[in-house]
């Protein structure tokens, strides 16, 4: 049914990676305060910071992709309340969706810290911790799921 707590958790899934397209993922900047190096879904820019503008962009675009991905699976399974066995499955795919999405966030901001500045880490900001919690949110609903499953299972055995 779609009035259960799970359509909640999965809204929020869906929510919780648009963030991750709309917002900076990592940021890092140089030891003289010049430049700053930062990682969105879309690309890595490297900016000066006097002037706020770009000096170097590079693509990074299957960031994006593969969060709009997870956003549209998380929604789908949304609309999916009545076949509770494909709604678990799709969510299973969602969590893999999102933890290649963070592995490659991870590969990207190292790669780039190895080249900027090597020596000090970058900060994780609001896109990075949304796909925890969009990963937290898909658990949940996963959990609430199966709770309706087993609940409608033991019915059916006592008829």
């Amino acid at each position: 049914m779609i009035q259960r707590i799970q359509t909640v958790f999965l809204f929020l899934v869906a929510v919780a990676m648009i963030l991750v397209v709309l917002f900076p993922i990592w940021q890092q900047v140089n030891p003289d305060q010049t430049m700053m190096l930062t990682l969105t879904a879309w690309n890595l820019e490297k900016i000066d910071i006097q002037t706020q503008q770009v000096i170097e962009s590079e693509g990074k675009f299957f960031i994006g992709i593969l969060a709009i991905i997870a956003a549209g699976l998380a929604l789908f399974s949304l609309s999916q309340y009545k076949n509770r066995t494909r709604q678990m499955f799709l969510n299973m795919i969602n969590s893999l969706v999102m933890v290649v999405t963070l592995a490659l966030i991870i590969w990207t901001s190292h790669q780039a810290n190895a080249d900027f500045r090597p020596e000090a880490n970058g900060a994780f900001v609001l896109g990075f911790w949304a796909i925890f919690g969009g990963m937290i949110m898909n658990l949940l609903s996963n959990r609430f799921i199966r709770k309706d499953e087993m609940l409608v299972r033991s019915v059916d055995r006592i008829r």
